[in-house]
């Protein structure tokens, strides 16, 4: 079910939001007029973002939230809704990541990878239903990834924790069918690689500088993805095309599938850089994150992977077809 009422109408309130696809979705919002809500740990990078989000129309509260603490998503939820009187979405995307071999990520990072993707996305979903709810239905939007279907190396808890989140997702979806519940819809996006600041706020263990594996699309993809779920919600949705060909793929053939993305996401998610800074944002906020993108001034060189990972992916799906049809002869 839509929401009840159209987005100029509308109060949504976005975790994560102090930077990459949380203040596009913000701005993709204000633009059409909404009130957005916009949480994260940093409030100095979410004030950056409400005063963008007000000169594009919408209006904008901040309230600075750790999603790992159930009792500060619940106050996220009432502050919302004392101020603009309901929620009528909710979008749960605050994420971090840590990069490295499973067996050298420290526990502690672990750990908290899974308590701020899996447990923050909980906490808001809890906190969100009894408002969407009272207002006579809504739309609850879970950002997880294309690797809540696939998977990468060097990822482990990332794509444990988006895994996780998709089956979240279709369980609690059941249960609000049936107990009644249908006029609340949850929905679930699965980008893949988006040009943000995530690679950049990664904690990371590998020693290299960490780039998003190409081909790599705008957050406001993402954003505009959300968009349309608010408007039409549907189960899931993919942004960029790459995530709707690596999930086919997967599908079809997983370990064809697999191997070949395995191999290539080891070889195209690292720069030429050296990185220090092993961990990044897991821990600590970064007050000057409001920027959506993750990798200006390298444009031109994501464009050219962007156009290998085109033809390696053809080669990919190639390979997937050929060998469906070996091992269709084979059964025969």
């Amino acid at each position: 079910m839509p929401l009840t009422r159209s987005l100029d109408d509308a109060t949504v309130v976005i975790t994560g939001a102090s930077s990459g696809i949380g203040a596009a979705t913000g701005y993709a919002l204000a633009r059409r007029g909404a009130d957005v809500v916009l949480a994260a740990r940093s409030e100095e990078a979410l004030r950056r973002v409400a005063d963008r989000c007000r000169e594009l129309g919408g209006r904008a509260l901040v309230v600075p939230t750790d999603v790992t603490d159930p009792e500060a998503v619940v106050r996220l939820a009432a502050r919302a809704a004392a101020e603009f009187g309901r929620i009528d979405a909710w979008v749960n995307n605050a994420a971090v990541g840590t990069v490295g071999l499973f067996d050298e990520i420290p526990v502690t990072e672990f750990r908290r990878v899974v308590e701020v993707n899996l447990l923050g996305t909980v906490y808001g979903t809890r906190a969100a239903l009894p408002w969407l709810d009272a207002a006579g239905g809504g739309v609850l939007v879970n950002n997880a990834s294309v690797l809540a279907e696939v998977a990468m190396p060097y990822q482990s808890a990332y794509n444990a924790t988006k895994h996780a989140i998709r089956g979240l997702a279709d369980t609690v979806r059941q249960e609000l069918r049936v107990t009644g519940r249908g006029h609340i819809s949850l929905c679930t996006v699965l980008p893949a690689s988006i040009d943000t600041p995530f690679f950049r706020h990664a904690a990371n263990h590998t020693g290299r500088e960490l780039t998003p594996p190409p081909p790599v699309y705008p957050p406001e993809l993402v954003a505009e993805t959300i968009v349309r779920l608010l408007r039409r919600p549907r189960r899931e949705a993919y942004a960029g095309g790459a995530a709707r060909l690596m999930g086919l793929q997967w599908r079809l053939a997983p370990a064809l599938a697999e191997r070949v993305l395995g191999w290539y996401t080891a070889r195209t998610q690292f720069g030429p850089g050296v990185r220090l800074d092993a961990t990044g944002n897991v821990f600590r906020p970064d007050a000057a994150a409001e920027r959506t993108d993750g990798w200006q001034g390298r444009r031109a060189q994501l464009i050219r992977l962007t156009a290998a990972f085109g033809l390696a992916a053809a080669g990919t799906a190639v390979g997937t077809v050929a060998a469906m049809s070996r091992r269709s002869r084979t059964d025969r």
